[in-house]
């Protein structure tokens, strides 16, 4: 099997290039699965408390390999089961930091949702417009670009096929940042290494807290925030970290 993906550490930051450039990433079976496993190596990895996801300059990822499933039949496509992969990225932990420049388009613009904080280059140009080949988004663009940004603005990239810029991708909330195109990865990085400093456990608590608040009620999320914080508070890092407040010094966090 090809290397459809390439990945690399950094510290505690474990990245993850998206590697089928003549294609524009474009996401096939083989490099789904590539990279399930890689996240997932990196989410079990105790030295990994980050990830960084990235394609490269001209494309974050075009979207689905179409020549993957032009001439598949609903039997073809229930038995190759392809979004169990999507469902194995959900369930990472660890945050995942997307620095995307390009193209982020349909399967492309959905993996980008995956992630946890997104880094814009301002070339990036994001849609889901699988409409123009005669299907919809089906690994969740109706569903996370709706509760991104609203019903009116997925109603019309998702019925139209158009791209949003990164700017408006910015004002809607889909991103987080937007930087000049020679910063963009630096800048991911940059917020990696940042987080990568935190106490890993509240990290990851505080990412799954945050997921839950697009599936709970506002009083469900509530009693669901405060377990988690409690938890927390049988950590070494809590007592660390609060410690080295009173003691007005650097924190060491060691994830436990």
């Amino acid at each position: 099997m090809a290397d459809e993906i390439l990945t690399e550490r950094d510290g505690h930051v474990g990245v993850i290039r998206l590697n089928r450039p003549k294609q524009l990433n474009a996401l096939n079976l083989a490099l789904m699965e590539q990279l399930a496993c890689a996240l997932e190596a990196f989410d079990a990895d105790d030295d990994i408390r980050v990830m960084v996801l990235a394609g490269n300059e001209r494309a974050f990822a075009a979207g689905a390999d179409i020549k993957d499933m032009a001439d598949a039949s609903v039997v073809d496509q229930y038995k190759r089961n392809q979004f169990a992969r999507w469902e194995r990225i959900k369930r990472v932990r660890k945050p995942i930091v997307a620095a995307v420049s390009g193209f982020a388009l349909g399967g492309g613009c959905e993996l980008m949702m995956h992630c946890d904080v997104i880094v814009a280059s301002e070339t990036a140009r994001i849609g889901q417009p699988e409409i123009n080949i005669g299907v919809m988004p089906g690994a969740g663009g109706t569903q996370r670009l709706t509760r991104a940004m609203g019903k009116a603005t997925a109603m019309d990239v998702i019925l139209t096929g158009r791209f949003l810029t990164a700017q408006e991708a910015l004002a809607g909330g889909l991103v987080s940042r937007v930087v000049p195109v020679e910063h963009y990865f630096e800048e991911a990085m940059k917020i990696a290494r940042v987080i990568a400093e935190k106490p890993p456990l509240a990290v990851q608590m505080a990412k799954e807290s945050v997921l839950k608040a697009h599936e709970m009620s506002l009083s469900q999320g509530l009693e669901y925030e405060r377990k988690l914080f409690y938890m927390l508070f049988a950590t070494q890092d809590q007592k660390e970290g609060m410690q080295a407040f009173i003691e007005k010094r650097k924190p060491e966090f060691k994830g436990c």
